[in-house]
């Protein structure tokens, strides 16, 4: 299950008899997510362009999954004494698929503050132990993204000439006094400017805080969600490609384009 993406480097991980459940009852299910997951791409231009927002990468993942019928629902559970409603919780997921045996959810979490992994994980809890879904999946940064960014952005600086603070304006970057200062100190310190402003932007943008591998893993062998059937996909370094040659343009029209389709929430 899922080797496709396995062999191509995706990390995978099947928890509470998830894999047993998809295998008998939702193998369409899996084929949706293979299909969508395994065509994505993101060029590096947009991890540094987005500024640290969801790339258009994964706004494209969305759009992929929608047009497989993976659409967001709201879920909205209702407690009723004697005919009255009392109390009502609502769960928002983004992308939900109901299939004849029953339904799977999926949420994609590219670059959010960690703690959105609790919510992702206690929403599929309650969701799975009233009967309205049967499994849940998370996508998010896997540990070679993670681990890969910052040589990544560093090789992006180096091919772009992004060799001093005029010339990150120059290509249309701003940044803050803060930022530079702590390019600057790195300097200092012996490192290259291209390294320097790669660590900076990589530890300001897609810090430890935020969401990855390691932090829904750790969640997820606390307990967090059990015993809902999960899957978690990592998406792995090897989709960055450096090939496309995009300007912040390209990536600020397609921003427009995705806010249009109701893909993306904001335009970074």
């Amino acid at each position: 299950m899922f080797d496709a993406l396995i062999e191509r480097g995706f990390q995978v991980d099947i928890h509470s008899h998830a894999r047993a459940i998809l295998s008998v009852d939702f193998p369409d299910a899996v084929a949706d997510l293979e299909e969508a997951i395994g065509a994505l791409s993101i060029p590096i231009e947009e991890i540094v362009g987005s500024g640290g927002g969801e790339s258009q990468g994964t706004q494209r993942l969305r759009r992929a999954l929608a047009q497989r019928g993976w659409t967001k629902m709201n879920f909205t559970v209702e407690k009723r004494i004697n005919g009255v409603a009392r109390e009502a919780i609502s769960h928002e997921i983004d992308h939900v698929k109901a299939f004849a045996p029953g339904v799977v959810a999926a949420e994609i979490e590219w670059n959010n503050k960690d703690p959105f992994f609790d919510r992702d994980l206690e929403n599929f809890k309650r969701l799975h132990a009233d009967g309205a879904i049967s499994v849940g999946v998370i996508i998010t940064r896997g540990t070679s993204m993670q681990h890969d960014l910052k040589s990544m952005v560093q090789r992006f600086a180096t091919e772009r000439g992004l060799n001093s603070h005029e010339a990150v304006v120059a290509f249309g970057m701003s940044r803050t006094a803060r930022q530079n200062k702590e390019v600057d100190r790195r300097i200092k310190a012996g490192q290259s400017y291209e390294e320097a402003w790669a660590g900076q932007f990589v530890s300001d943008k897609y810090g430890q805080a935020t969401t990855h591998w390691s932090k829904l893993e750790d969640r997820v062998h606390r307990g967090v969600g059990n015993p809902c059937p999960l899957v978690l996909v990592g998406l792995p370094s090897a989709i960055v490609t450096f090939d496309e040659n995009l300007e912040l343009e390209d990536i600020e029209r397609e921003d427009d384009n995705l806010v249009k389709e109701g893909i993306a929430d904001v335009a970074y």
